[in-house]
């Protein structure tokens, strides 16, 4: 009569822990331990999607052309900013690398230049014509386009031309990768463009 006594008070007592809802067992604090959460910065988020797999060495071609360089224009994208160098003819050839400092062609003054880094971008072809009349001469040379605003540009500026190329400095938020290619058109003309990423 007892063992039946106390196999039921066994069978009760473990269907009562059955009914005890999950969330109200409270789980073992674990002594001298903290759990923080993890976090990922955006600047990390926004590197992992945006894989450039560019540098940052110079990168040049040395065709040269006599087609002249008519406009100079940047934009924004996801991943990158760009600057785009209209040419009225053939491609020409360039040579972009980050420096300590710009310099005017020719006459050799510095080019002061906003941001952690700067390129400077020459691209050989003149901005002037056969006639020696201009082709490309902006209202403000050092403020070539406003990128307020933009991740990594900080200031465009002309350096001048001379002897059948242009020069342009460019500054940007720190040394981070780039890439230089040309495109054909609209018509006859080319575009030389720079990217220069957002992020490593």
């Amino acid at each position: 009569m007892n063992i039946h006594r106390i196999t039921r008070k066994t069978i009760l007592a473990a269907v009562a822990c059955l009914a005890i809802p999950a969330a109200a067992v409270a789980a073992p604090a674990v002594i001298g331990s903290t759990s923080a959460p993890r976090t990922t910065s955006t600047a990390t988020l926004a590197a992992a999607s945006c894989p450039t797999g560019w540098g940052s060495l110079p990168e040049a071609n040395n065709r040269m052309t006599q087609a002249p360089v008519t406009a100079v224009r940047t934009g924004r994208h996801a991943c990158f900013d760009r600057l785009v160098v209209d040419i009225r003819g053939r491609v020409p050839g360039y040579d972009v690398r980050y420096v300590s400092n710009v310099f005017t062609d020719g006459a050799g003054h510095l080019v002061p230049l906003r941001g952690g880094a700067k390129l400077q971008l020459v691209v050989h072809a003149p901005s002037y014509d056969a006639a020696g009349r201009s082709t490309y001469n902006p209202a403000t040379p050092r403020e070539l386009s406003t990128v307020a605003g933009y991740s990594t540009f900080r200031q465009v500026a002309l350096a001048g031309s001379f002897e059948g190329q242009t020069t342009f400095g460019v500054g940007v938020r720190a040394r981070l990768p780039f890439r230089v290619f040309t495109l054909a058109g609209p018509g006859s003309n080319t575009r030389l463009v720079l990217d220069v990423a957002h992020h490593w």
